[in-house]
Protein backbone atom coordinates (compact mmCIF):
# COMPACT_ATOMS: atom_id res chain seq x y z
CA UNK A 1 0.00 0.00 0.00
CA UNK A 2 2.89 2.37 0.72
CA UNK A 3 3.91 2.07 -2.93
CA UNK A 4 0.47 3.31 -3.92
CA UNK A 5 0.73 6.40 -1.72
CA UNK A 6 4.26 7.11 -2.94
CA UNK A 7 3.10 6.69 -6.53
CA UNK A 8 0.23 9.13 -5.98
CA UNK A 9 2.60 11.70 -4.45
CA UNK A 10 5.07 11.14 -7.27
CA UNK A 11 2.31 11.62 -9.82
CA UNK A 12 1.41 14.98 -8.27
CA UNK A 13 5.08 15.95 -8.31
CA UNK A 14 5.45 14.96 -11.96
CA UNK A 15 2.29 16.89 -12.81
CA UNK A 16 3.60 19.99 -11.00
CA UNK A 17 6.98 19.76 -12.71
CA UNK A 18 5.35 19.33 -16.10
CA UNK A 19 3.14 22.36 -15.47
CA UNK A 20 6.18 24.42 -14.50
CA UNK A 21 8.18 23.40 -17.59
CA UNK A 22 5.26 23.96 -19.95
CA UNK A 23 4.28 27.29 -18.37
CA UNK A 24 7.80 28.72 -18.53
CA UNK A 25 8.18 27.73 -22.17
CA UNK A 26 4.78 29.14 -23.11
CA UNK A 27 5.57 32.37 -21.28
CA UNK A 28 8.74 32.75 -23.32
CA UNK A 29 6.95 31.97 -26.58
CA UNK A 30 3.80 34.01 -26.03
CA UNK A 31 4.68 36.79 -23.58
CA UNK A 32 5.25 39.39 -26.30
CA UNK A 33 1.97 38.61 -28.04
CA UNK A 34 0.14 38.49 -24.73
CA UNK A 35 1.51 41.90 -23.74
CA UNK A 36 0.37 43.33 -27.08
CA UNK A 37 -3.11 41.90 -26.60
CA UNK A 38 -3.38 43.23 -23.05
CA UNK A 39 -2.13 46.65 -24.10
CA UNK A 40 -4.48 46.91 -27.09
CA UNK A 41 -7.71 45.19 -26.06
CA UNK A 42 -8.21 46.18 -22.42
CA UNK A 43 -9.95 49.47 -23.18
CA UNK A 44 -13.09 48.28 -21.37
CA UNK A 45 -13.52 45.98 -18.34
CA UNK A 46 -15.29 43.34 -20.45
CA UNK A 47 -12.44 43.27 -22.97
CA UNK A 48 -10.06 43.05 -20.03
CA UNK A 49 -11.89 39.95 -18.79
CA UNK A 50 -11.68 38.33 -22.22
CA UNK A 51 -8.00 39.23 -22.63
CA UNK A 52 -7.11 37.94 -19.18
CA UNK A 53 -8.99 34.68 -19.71
CA UNK A 54 -7.47 34.01 -23.15
CA UNK A 55 -3.95 34.99 -22.04
CA UNK A 56 -4.09 32.71 -19.00
CA UNK A 57 -5.57 29.83 -20.98
CA UNK A 58 -2.82 30.07 -23.60
CA UNK A 59 0.08 30.44 -21.17
CA UNK A 60 -1.40 28.39 -18.33
CA UNK A 61 -0.13 31.01 -15.89
CA UNK A 62 -2.41 33.53 -14.21
CA UNK A 63 0.57 34.90 -12.28
CA UNK A 64 2.34 35.90 -15.53
CA UNK A 65 -0.75 37.75 -16.73
CA UNK A 66 -1.28 39.48 -13.39
CA UNK A 67 2.40 40.47 -13.17
CA UNK A 68 2.18 42.05 -16.63
CA UNK A 69 -0.90 43.97 -15.54
CA UNK A 70 0.96 45.26 -12.48
CA UNK A 71 3.70 46.59 -14.76
CA UNK A 72 1.13 48.24 -17.03
CA UNK A 73 -0.60 49.94 -14.08
CA UNK A 74 2.74 51.10 -12.71
CA UNK A 75 3.67 52.55 -16.11
CA UNK A 76 0.33 54.32 -16.46
CA UNK A 77 -0.61 52.22 -19.50
CA UNK A 78 -3.68 50.81 -17.78
CA UNK A 79 -5.98 52.12 -15.08
CA UNK A 80 -6.67 50.05 -11.98
CA UNK A 81 -10.33 49.37 -12.97
CA UNK A 82 -9.11 48.08 -16.34
CA UNK A 83 -6.58 45.88 -14.54
CA UNK A 84 -9.37 44.42 -12.42
CA UNK A 85 -11.07 43.11 -15.54
CA UNK A 86 -7.88 41.30 -16.55
CA UNK A 87 -7.52 39.84 -13.04
CA UNK A 88 -11.09 38.51 -13.16
CA UNK A 89 -10.42 37.01 -16.59
CA UNK A 90 -7.20 35.39 -15.38
CA UNK A 91 -9.20 33.52 -12.73
CA UNK A 92 -11.53 32.20 -15.42
CA UNK A 93 -8.59 31.23 -17.64
CA UNK A 94 -6.96 29.29 -14.80
CA UNK A 95 -9.92 26.85 -14.81
CA UNK A 96 -8.87 25.56 -18.24
CA UNK A 97 -6.36 23.26 -16.53
CA UNK A 98 -9.28 21.24 -15.19
CA UNK A 99 -10.74 20.94 -18.69
CA UNK A 100 -7.41 19.75 -20.12
CA UNK A 101 -7.11 17.12 -17.38
CA UNK A 102 -10.72 15.96 -17.57
CA UNK A 103 -10.98 15.72 -21.36
CA UNK A 104 -7.47 14.95 -22.61
CA UNK A 105 -5.97 13.24 -19.59
CA UNK A 106 -8.85 11.21 -18.18
CA UNK A 107 -11.23 10.78 -21.10
CA UNK A 108 -8.78 10.31 -23.97
CA UNK A 109 -6.09 8.62 -21.85
CA UNK A 110 -3.19 10.50 -23.45
CA UNK A 111 -0.78 8.89 -21.00
CA UNK A 112 -0.22 6.08 -23.50
CA UNK A 113 1.25 8.49 -26.05
CA UNK A 114 3.05 10.72 -23.52
CA UNK A 115 6.32 8.76 -23.60
CA UNK A 116 6.87 8.99 -27.39
CA UNK A 117 5.83 12.64 -27.23
CA UNK A 118 8.38 13.20 -24.47
CA UNK A 119 11.08 11.56 -26.61
CA UNK A 120 10.31 13.83 -29.56
CA UNK A 121 10.09 16.89 -27.30
CA UNK A 122 13.44 16.10 -25.68
CA UNK A 123 15.11 15.83 -29.09
CA UNK A 124 13.64 19.14 -30.25
CA UNK A 125 14.60 20.91 -27.01
CA UNK A 126 18.15 19.51 -27.12
CA UNK A 127 18.98 19.94 -30.80
CA UNK A 128 17.37 23.29 -31.57
CA UNK A 129 17.52 26.87 -30.31
CA UNK A 130 15.22 29.82 -29.90
CA UNK A 131 11.50 29.40 -30.45
CA UNK A 132 11.78 25.77 -31.55
CA UNK A 133 13.59 24.88 -28.35
CA UNK A 134 10.86 26.55 -26.27
CA UNK A 135 8.20 24.69 -28.26
CA UNK A 136 10.03 21.45 -27.46
CA UNK A 137 10.12 22.36 -23.77
CA UNK A 138 6.39 23.13 -23.83
CA UNK A 139 5.69 19.75 -25.44
CA UNK A 140 7.90 18.04 -22.86
CA UNK A 141 5.99 19.69 -20.03
CA UNK A 142 2.71 18.70 -21.69
CA UNK A 143 3.88 15.08 -21.84
CA UNK A 144 4.99 15.08 -18.20
CA UNK A 145 1.55 16.33 -17.15
CA UNK A 146 -0.13 13.27 -18.63
CA UNK A 147 2.51 10.91 -17.31
CA UNK A 148 1.82 12.34 -13.87
CA UNK A 149 -1.92 11.85 -14.35
CA UNK A 150 -1.41 8.24 -15.41
CA UNK A 151 0.81 7.64 -12.37
CA UNK A 152 -1.85 9.12 -10.09
CA UNK A 153 -4.56 6.94 -11.63
CA UNK A 154 -2.45 3.78 -11.24
CA UNK A 155 -1.60 4.62 -7.65
CA UNK A 156 -5.22 5.42 -6.80
CA UNK A 157 -6.28 1.98 -8.03
CA UNK A 158 -3.72 0.38 -5.70
CA UNK A 159 -5.03 2.16 -2.59
CA UNK A 160 -8.70 2.26 -3.56
CA UNK A 161 -9.55 -0.03 -0.66
CA UNK A 162 -8.14 2.42 1.87
CA UNK A 163 -9.74 5.40 0.16
CA UNK A 164 -13.18 3.85 0.01
CA UNK A 165 -15.64 4.94 2.65
CA UNK A 166 -15.62 7.99 4.86
CA UNK A 167 -11.97 9.00 4.87
CA UNK A 168 -13.06 12.60 4.23
CA UNK A 169 -15.70 14.68 6.07
CA UNK A 170 -19.31 14.01 5.12
CA UNK A 171 -21.66 16.09 3.02
CA UNK A 172 -23.30 18.05 5.84
CA UNK A 173 -22.73 21.81 5.85
CA UNK A 174 -20.04 21.56 8.59
CA UNK A 175 -18.45 18.74 6.62
CA UNK A 176 -18.48 20.82 3.43
CA UNK A 177 -16.86 23.70 5.31
CA UNK A 178 -14.15 21.31 6.53
CA UNK A 179 -13.59 20.12 2.96
CA UNK A 180 -13.18 23.72 1.82
CA UNK A 181 -10.56 24.20 4.54
CA UNK A 182 -8.75 21.06 3.37
CA UNK A 183 -8.76 22.38 -0.20
CA UNK A 184 -7.27 25.69 0.97
CA UNK A 185 -4.54 23.88 2.91
CA UNK A 186 -3.65 21.63 -0.04
CA UNK A 187 -3.27 24.62 -2.38
CA UNK A 188 -1.18 26.55 0.14
CA UNK A 189 1.16 23.56 0.54
CA UNK A 190 1.63 22.59 -3.14
CA UNK A 191 1.24 26.19 -4.45
CA UNK A 192 -0.86 25.04 -7.41
CA UNK A 193 -4.63 24.84 -7.59
CA UNK A 194 -4.27 23.17 -11.02
CA UNK A 195 -2.43 20.20 -9.56
CA UNK A 196 -4.94 20.02 -6.72
CA UNK A 197 -7.88 19.99 -9.11
CA UNK A 198 -6.16 17.28 -11.20
CA UNK A 199 -5.72 15.12 -8.10
CA UNK A 200 -9.38 15.60 -7.12
CA UNK A 201 -10.50 14.63 -10.63
CA UNK A 202 -8.44 11.43 -10.41
CA UNK A 203 -9.90 10.59 -7.00
CA UNK A 204 -13.39 11.34 -8.29
CA UNK A 205 -12.89 9.05 -11.27
CA UNK A 206 -11.81 6.18 -9.01
CA UNK A 207 -14.80 6.64 -6.71
CA UNK A 208 -12.58 7.61 -3.77
CA UNK A 209 -14.52 10.84 -3.25
CA UNK A 210 -18.08 11.80 -4.07
CA UNK A 211 -18.93 14.62 -6.45
CA UNK A 212 -20.12 16.81 -3.57
CA UNK A 213 -16.87 16.25 -1.67
CA UNK A 214 -14.84 16.97 -4.82
CA UNK A 215 -16.77 20.19 -5.47
CA UNK A 216 -16.17 21.44 -1.90
CA UNK A 217 -12.45 20.65 -2.23
CA UNK A 218 -12.26 22.57 -5.51
CA UNK A 219 -13.96 25.59 -3.90
CA UNK A 220 -11.28 25.54 -1.20
CA UNK A 221 -8.50 25.19 -3.76
CA UNK A 222 -9.84 28.17 -5.69
CA UNK A 223 -9.84 30.19 -2.48
CA UNK A 224 -6.37 28.93 -1.57
CA UNK A 225 -4.84 30.56 -4.64
CA UNK A 226 -5.26 33.95 -2.94
CA UNK A 227 -2.72 32.97 -0.27
CA UNK A 228 0.01 32.91 -2.90
CA UNK A 229 -0.96 36.39 -4.09
CA UNK A 230 -0.99 37.82 -0.58
CA UNK A 231 2.34 36.28 0.40
CA UNK A 232 3.96 37.35 -2.88
CA UNK A 233 2.96 41.00 -2.39
CA UNK A 234 3.78 41.50 1.29
CA UNK A 235 5.86 44.65 1.47
CA UNK A 236 5.48 45.12 -2.27
CA UNK A 237 4.44 48.13 -4.31
CA UNK A 238 1.01 49.69 -4.05
CA UNK A 239 -0.06 48.19 -7.39
CA UNK A 240 0.98 44.71 -6.24
CA UNK A 241 -0.87 45.05 -2.94
CA UNK A 242 -3.99 46.32 -4.68
CA UNK A 243 -3.83 43.46 -7.16
CA UNK A 244 -3.55 40.92 -4.35
CA UNK A 245 -6.45 42.54 -2.46
CA UNK A 246 -8.58 42.53 -5.63
CA UNK A 247 -7.75 38.84 -6.12
CA UNK A 248 -8.78 38.10 -2.53
CA UNK A 249 -12.00 40.12 -2.88
CA UNK A 250 -12.98 38.45 -6.15
CA UNK A 251 -12.29 34.95 -4.87
CA UNK A 252 -14.06 35.60 -1.59
CA UNK A 253 -17.21 36.58 -3.49
CA UNK A 254 -17.07 33.79 -6.08
CA UNK A 255 -16.11 31.04 -3.63
CA UNK A 256 -18.76 32.19 -1.18
CA UNK A 257 -21.35 31.88 -3.95
CA UNK A 258 -19.92 28.51 -4.95
CA UNK A 259 -20.14 27.20 -1.39
CA UNK A 260 -23.81 28.18 -1.17
CA UNK A 261 -24.42 26.63 -4.61
CA UNK A 262 -22.96 23.22 -3.71
CA UNK A 263 -26.45 21.59 -3.55
CA UNK A 264 -26.77 22.34 -7.31
CA UNK A 265 -23.84 20.07 -8.20
CA UNK A 266 -25.97 16.88 -8.57
CA UNK A 267 -28.20 18.81 -10.98
CA UNK A 268 -25.13 19.71 -13.08
CA UNK A 269 -24.17 16.04 -13.10
CA UNK A 270 -27.62 15.08 -14.43
CA UNK A 271 -27.28 17.72 -17.16
CA UNK A 272 -23.88 16.21 -18.04
CA UNK A 273 -25.55 12.78 -18.39
CA UNK A 274 -24.03 11.46 -15.19
CA UNK A 275 -20.41 12.41 -16.04
CA UNK A 276 -19.13 13.47 -12.61
CA UNK A 277 -15.71 14.68 -13.78
CA UNK A 278 -17.14 16.94 -16.48
CA UNK A 279 -19.75 18.19 -14.00
CA UNK A 280 -16.94 19.18 -11.62
CA UNK A 281 -15.03 21.26 -14.18
CA UNK A 282 -18.30 22.84 -15.35
CA UNK A 283 -19.01 23.82 -11.75
CA UNK A 284 -15.47 25.21 -11.34
CA UNK A 285 -15.69 27.37 -14.45
CA UNK A 286 -19.31 28.24 -13.78
CA UNK A 287 -18.87 29.82 -10.38
CA UNK A 288 -15.94 31.89 -11.66
CA UNK A 289 -18.11 33.14 -14.52
CA UNK A 290 -20.88 33.91 -12.03
CA UNK A 291 -18.46 35.95 -9.93
CA UNK A 292 -17.45 38.02 -12.95
CA UNK A 293 -21.09 38.53 -13.94
CA UNK A 294 -21.83 39.74 -10.41
CA UNK A 295 -18.84 42.07 -9.99
CA UNK A 296 -18.42 43.47 -13.49
CA UNK A 297 -21.47 45.79 -13.31
CA UNK A 298 -20.21 47.25 -10.02
CA UNK A 299 -16.55 47.34 -11.03
CA UNK A 300 -16.04 51.12 -10.39
CA UNK A 301 -17.31 50.77 -6.83
CA UNK A 302 -15.28 47.60 -6.29
CA UNK A 303 -12.16 49.39 -7.56
CA UNK A 304 -12.76 52.35 -5.25
CA UNK A 305 -13.18 49.99 -2.32
CA UNK A 306 -9.84 48.32 -3.07
CA UNK A 307 -8.16 51.73 -3.44
CA UNK A 308 -9.48 52.76 -0.02
CA UNK A 309 -8.22 49.53 1.53
CA UNK A 310 -4.78 50.05 -0.06
CA UNK A 311 -4.40 53.84 -0.32
CA UNK A 312 -1.72 55.53 -2.38
CA UNK A 313 1.14 57.66 -1.13
CA UNK A 314 0.48 61.10 0.25
CA UNK A 315 3.36 62.85 -1.53
CA UNK A 316 3.85 63.77 -5.19
CA UNK A 317 6.63 61.23 -5.75
CA UNK A 318 5.93 57.66 -6.92
CA UNK A 319 6.61 54.71 -4.64
CA UNK A 320 10.02 53.00 -4.87
CA UNK A 321 10.19 50.28 -7.49
CA UNK A 322 9.52 46.77 -6.25
CA UNK A 323 12.49 44.51 -6.95
CA UNK A 324 10.17 41.54 -7.34
CA UNK A 325 9.17 42.97 -10.72
CA UNK A 326 12.69 42.21 -11.96
CA UNK A 327 11.62 38.63 -12.62
CA UNK A 328 10.15 39.78 -15.95
CA UNK A 329 12.28 42.23 -17.94
CA UNK A 330 9.32 43.66 -19.87
CA UNK A 331 7.30 44.23 -16.70
CA UNK A 332 10.32 45.80 -14.99
CA UNK A 333 10.84 48.20 -17.92
CA UNK A 334 7.15 49.14 -17.92
CA UNK A 335 7.27 49.94 -14.22
CA UNK A 336 10.53 51.87 -14.56
CA UNK A 337 9.09 53.92 -17.39
CA UNK A 338 6.07 54.79 -15.27
CA UNK A 339 8.23 55.94 -12.37
CA UNK A 340 10.49 57.93 -14.72
CA UNK A 341 7.47 59.70 -16.22
CA UNK A 342 6.15 60.55 -12.76
CA UNK A 343 9.53 61.91 -11.65
CA UNK A 344 9.80 63.98 -14.84
CA UNK A 345 6.35 65.43 -14.24
CA UNK A 346 7.12 66.37 -10.64
CA UNK A 347 10.56 67.87 -11.25
CA UNK A 348 9.67 69.77 -14.43
CA UNK A 349 6.57 71.26 -12.79
CA UNK A 350 8.62 72.28 -9.74
CA UNK A 351 11.34 73.94 -11.85
CA UNK A 352 8.77 75.69 -14.02
CA UNK A 353 7.17 77.20 -10.93
CA UNK A 354 10.53 78.27 -9.53
CA UNK A 355 11.41 80.09 -12.74
CA UNK A 356 8.11 81.94 -12.37
CA UNK A 357 9.01 82.79 -8.75
CA UNK A 358 6.38 80.49 -7.25
CA UNK A 359 8.28 78.11 -5.01
CA UNK A 360 11.52 76.23 -4.64
CA UNK A 361 13.16 74.44 -7.55
CA UNK A 362 13.98 71.26 -5.66
CA UNK A 363 11.35 68.60 -4.94
CA UNK A 364 12.36 66.80 -1.76
CA UNK A 365 13.26 63.17 -2.40
CA UNK A 366 13.71 63.42 -6.18
CA UNK A 367 17.45 62.75 -6.09
CA UNK A 368 16.90 59.64 -3.96
CA UNK A 369 14.05 58.48 -6.20
CA UNK A 370 16.19 58.85 -9.32
CA UNK A 371 19.01 56.92 -7.64
CA UNK A 372 16.53 54.13 -6.83
CA UNK A 373 15.38 54.12 -10.46
CA UNK A 374 18.95 53.87 -11.73
CA UNK A 375 19.71 51.02 -9.33
CA UNK A 376 16.57 49.20 -10.45
CA UNK A 377 17.46 49.57 -14.13
CA UNK A 378 20.96 48.20 -13.61
CA UNK A 379 19.37 45.03 -12.19
CA UNK A 380 17.11 44.34 -15.18
CA UNK A 381 18.28 41.12 -16.84
CA UNK A 382 17.47 41.27 -20.55
CA UNK A 383 16.99 38.07 -22.54
CA UNK A 384 19.65 37.55 -25.19
CA UNK A 385 18.91 38.21 -28.83
CA UNK A 386 16.23 40.87 -28.47
CA UNK A 387 17.20 44.26 -29.87
CA UNK A 388 13.88 45.91 -28.98
CA UNK A 389 14.37 45.27 -25.27
CA UNK A 390 17.98 46.43 -25.44
CA UNK A 391 17.00 49.64 -27.23
CA UNK A 392 14.31 50.27 -24.67
CA UNK A 393 16.74 49.63 -21.84
CA UNK A 394 19.24 52.07 -23.37
CA UNK A 395 16.51 54.72 -23.64
CA UNK A 396 15.50 54.17 -20.01
CA UNK A 397 19.10 54.45 -18.81
CA UNK A 398 19.56 57.70 -20.74
CA UNK A 399 16.24 58.93 -19.34
CA UNK A 400 17.26 58.18 -15.75
CA UNK A 401 20.63 59.86 -16.29
CA UNK A 402 19.03 63.09 -17.55
CA UNK A 403 16.49 63.01 -14.72
CA UNK A 404 19.36 62.87 -12.25
CA UNK A 405 21.20 65.71 -13.97
CA UNK A 406 18.06 67.86 -14.04
CA UNK A 407 17.55 67.23 -10.33
CA UNK A 408 21.15 68.25 -9.68
CA UNK A 409 20.63 71.46 -11.68
CA UNK A 410 17.49 72.18 -9.69
CA UNK A 411 19.58 72.05 -6.54
CA UNK A 412 21.75 74.94 -7.79
CA UNK A 413 19.22 77.52 -6.69
CA UNK A 414 21.75 80.34 -6.44
CA UNK A 415 22.09 80.32 -10.23
CA UNK A 416 18.33 80.32 -10.66
CA UNK A 417 18.10 83.29 -8.29
CA UNK A 418 20.57 85.26 -10.45
CA UNK A 419 18.45 84.63 -13.55
CA UNK A 420 15.07 85.61 -12.12
CA UNK A 421 16.53 88.75 -10.50
CA UNK A 422 18.00 90.15 -13.76
CA UNK A 423 15.34 91.77 -16.02
CA UNK A 424 17.54 91.27 -19.08
CA UNK A 425 16.95 87.51 -18.91
CA UNK A 426 13.18 87.57 -18.32
CA UNK A 427 12.26 86.43 -21.85
CA UNK A 428 14.48 83.30 -22.06
CA UNK A 429 13.50 82.44 -18.49
CA UNK A 430 9.82 82.55 -19.46
CA UNK A 431 10.54 80.41 -22.53
CA UNK A 432 12.26 77.71 -20.47
CA UNK A 433 9.54 77.85 -17.82
CA UNK A 434 6.89 77.27 -20.50
CA UNK A 435 8.92 74.39 -21.96
CA UNK A 436 9.21 72.77 -18.54
CA UNK A 437 5.48 73.13 -18.01
CA UNK A 438 4.71 71.39 -21.30
CA UNK A 439 7.23 68.64 -20.49
CA UNK A 440 5.53 68.09 -17.13
CA UNK A 441 2.22 67.52 -18.92
CA UNK A 442 3.65 65.26 -21.68
CA UNK A 443 7.00 63.76 -20.60
CA UNK A 444 7.01 61.19 -23.45
CA UNK A 445 5.59 63.12 -26.42
CA UNK A 446 7.80 62.73 -29.54
CA UNK A 447 6.31 65.87 -31.14
CA UNK A 448 7.13 67.91 -28.05
CA UNK A 449 10.64 66.44 -28.03
CA UNK A 450 11.25 67.77 -31.55
CA UNK A 451 9.86 71.19 -30.62
CA UNK A 452 12.08 71.36 -27.56
CA UNK A 453 15.11 70.42 -29.67
CA UNK A 454 14.38 73.34 -32.01
CA UNK A 455 13.82 75.63 -29.02
CA UNK A 456 17.14 74.53 -27.56
CA UNK A 457 18.91 75.44 -30.78
CA UNK A 458 17.22 78.84 -30.90
CA UNK A 459 17.88 79.54 -27.26
CA UNK A 460 21.51 78.43 -27.60
CA UNK A 461 22.13 81.11 -30.24
CA UNK A 462 20.38 83.70 -28.10
CA UNK A 463 22.45 82.66 -25.08
CA UNK A 464 25.66 83.28 -27.03
CA UNK A 465 24.53 86.82 -27.80
CA UNK A 466 23.56 87.37 -24.17
CA UNK A 467 26.96 86.20 -22.95
CA UNK A 468 28.61 88.73 -25.24
CA UNK A 469 26.23 91.37 -23.85
CA UNK A 470 27.25 90.45 -20.30
CA UNK A 471 30.93 90.76 -21.21
CA UNK A 472 30.28 94.23 -22.61
CA UNK A 473 28.43 95.21 -19.42
CA UNK A 474 31.47 94.18 -17.40
CA UNK A 475 33.79 95.97 -19.82
CA UNK A 476 31.99 99.31 -19.31
CA UNK A 477 31.81 98.77 -15.56
CA UNK A 478 28.10 97.96 -15.22
CA UNK A 479 28.84 94.64 -13.50
CA UNK A 480 31.73 93.48 -11.35
CA UNK A 481 33.90 90.48 -12.33
CA UNK A 482 32.29 88.24 -9.67
CA UNK A 483 28.83 89.19 -11.00
CA UNK A 484 30.08 88.50 -14.52
CA UNK A 485 30.92 84.91 -13.62
CA UNK A 486 27.62 84.49 -11.77
CA UNK A 487 25.64 85.71 -14.80
CA UNK A 488 27.48 83.53 -17.32
CA UNK A 489 27.14 80.51 -15.03
CA UNK A 490 23.42 81.23 -14.70
CA UNK A 491 23.01 81.39 -18.48
CA UNK A 492 24.86 78.12 -18.84
CA UNK A 493 22.57 76.66 -16.16
CA UNK A 494 19.45 77.73 -18.04
CA UNK A 495 20.70 76.24 -21.32
CA UNK A 496 21.52 72.91 -19.64
CA UNK A 497 18.13 72.79 -17.92
CA UNK A 498 16.44 73.08 -21.31
CA UNK A 499 18.81 70.50 -22.80
CA UNK A 500 18.08 67.92 -20.08
CA UNK A 501 14.36 68.60 -20.39
CA UNK A 502 14.46 67.98 -24.13
CA UNK A 503 16.46 64.78 -23.62
CA UNK A 504 14.04 63.56 -20.94
CA UNK A 505 11.07 63.97 -23.27
CA UNK A 506 13.01 62.44 -26.18
CA UNK A 507 14.07 59.33 -24.28
CA UNK A 508 10.68 59.06 -22.64
CA UNK A 509 9.15 58.83 -26.12
CA UNK A 510 11.85 56.37 -27.26
CA UNK A 511 11.19 54.13 -24.25
CA UNK A 512 7.45 54.28 -24.87
CA UNK A 513 7.90 53.18 -28.47
CA UNK A 514 10.71 50.72 -27.65
CA UNK A 515 12.60 52.47 -30.44
CA UNK A 516 16.38 52.82 -30.73
CA UNK A 517 17.45 56.02 -28.97
CA UNK A 518 18.94 58.65 -31.23
CA UNK A 519 21.02 61.73 -30.81
CA UNK A 520 23.63 60.60 -28.26
CA UNK A 521 26.14 58.16 -29.67
CA UNK A 522 28.69 59.02 -26.99
CA UNK A 523 28.56 57.95 -23.38
CA UNK A 524 26.07 59.82 -21.25
CA UNK A 525 28.72 60.01 -18.56
CA UNK A 526 30.84 62.33 -20.69
CA UNK A 527 28.25 64.72 -22.04
CA UNK A 528 28.15 67.40 -19.32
Amino acid sequence: MSEGWLGFAGGIGLFLFGMTVMTEALKTLASGRMRAVLGRFTTTPLRGVLSGAIGTALMQSSSAVILTVIGFVGAGLMSFPQALGVIFGANIGSTTTGWVVAILGLKLQLGVVALPLLFVAALVATLTRGGRRQAGMALAGFSLIFLGLEMMQTATAQVSGLLAGGWLPGESWPGRLALVAIGVAVTVVIQSSGAGVAAVLVLLGSGSVTLMQAAALVVGMDLGTTAKSVLATLGGSREMRRTAMAHVGYNAVTDGLAFLALPLVPLIQRVMLGDAQTALVVFHTGFNLAGVALLLPVLPWFARGIERLVPGGTGPLPEPLDRRLLGDADVAQDAARGVAAALATVQCARLSGALRRSGRAVEAGVVEAVADLEDFLTRVALPSGGTAGQNRQAALLHLADHLGRLAQRAGQEERLAVLVADPVFCRPVRMVAAALERAALAPADPVLARRLARLHGTLGARMARMRRSVLLREHVGLVSPPDLFALTDALRWLERVLFHTERIVHYGAAAAAAAPPKGEATSVLAED
